[in-house]
């Protein structure tokens, strides 16, 4: 690999914690309709297959069932509200985020979160030094698995995909990674789906905690 010049962050369960606020909201929704609260695990491990998955899980619901989408409008105006209400950075992200500004390194962030939830959330949570760049689905030709936005996340920096890395938690964030010539690194501690193993992903790393990161950046990709 050549020098590193970026490294690029799936958001939710790999940058940002944001499985509380999606907690608060799935329970909320469902103590309006007077239903029982749902196990904060489960709703953590759904968090990355979307408000569809979530409501489905909430309701029990099949995945044609007409019921669907008035129950996630409903859910999208109470996150829409809570957006950052608990959501924060993963212990040790922002001590890594000081240290690739240190170190010249631009950070940015390729999220299958749709543009208009992914800014409010980065507007509220005004992560310092700010992302070189934040793709959402929404923002490119194909979404991840797709390579795309990584393409163009590397074009905005100003780099090539052999000195950027990709991190996330998710297997599509590894394939994206994978099928965009880049190296990667599973976030093992984000929203692993029930089943799944990260080790099952074949990332070129894998990590367990955000701490991680950095001193596996200076072993492998920094002279």
């Amino acid at each position: 690999m050549a020098q590193l010049k970026a490294v690029l962050f799936d958001l939710d369960g790999t940058l940002i914690d944001t499985a509380p606020d999606f907690i608060y909201v799935v329970n909320e929704l469902l103590a309006q309709d007077k239903l029982p609260p749902l196990d904060e695990g489960l709703i953590r491990a759904t968090v990355s297959d979307g408000s569809r998955a979530l409501i489905r899980l909430a309701y029990k619901l099949e995945e044609d069932d007409p019921k669907i989408e008035p129950l996630r409008e409903r859910l999208l105006s109470l996150y829409e509200n809570n957006i950052a209400t608990y959501s924060r950075p993963f212990a040790g992200i922002n001590d890594l985020l000081s240290k690739l500004a240190e170190n010249n390194i631009a950070w940015g962030i390729s999220t299958n979160k749709p543009e208009f939830y992914t800014t409010l959330l980065m507007a509220q949570l005004r992560m310092d030094p700010p992302p070189a760049i934040v793709l959402s689905p929404d923002q490119v030709p194909n979404a991840k698995p797709a390579p795309d936005s990584l393409f163009i996340a590397c074009d905005a920096i100003g780099c090539t995909v052999n000195e950027a890395i990709y991190i996330g938690d998710h297997l599509r964030d590894i394939d994206c990674g994978r099928n965009a010539g880049m190296p990667t690194i599973a976030a093992a501690y984000g929203y692993v789906p029930p089943g799944q193993s990260a080790s099952e992903w074949q990332a070129d790393h894998i990590i367990d905690h955000a701490d991680e990161i950095w001193p596996l950046l200076q072993e492998f990709y920094l002279d």
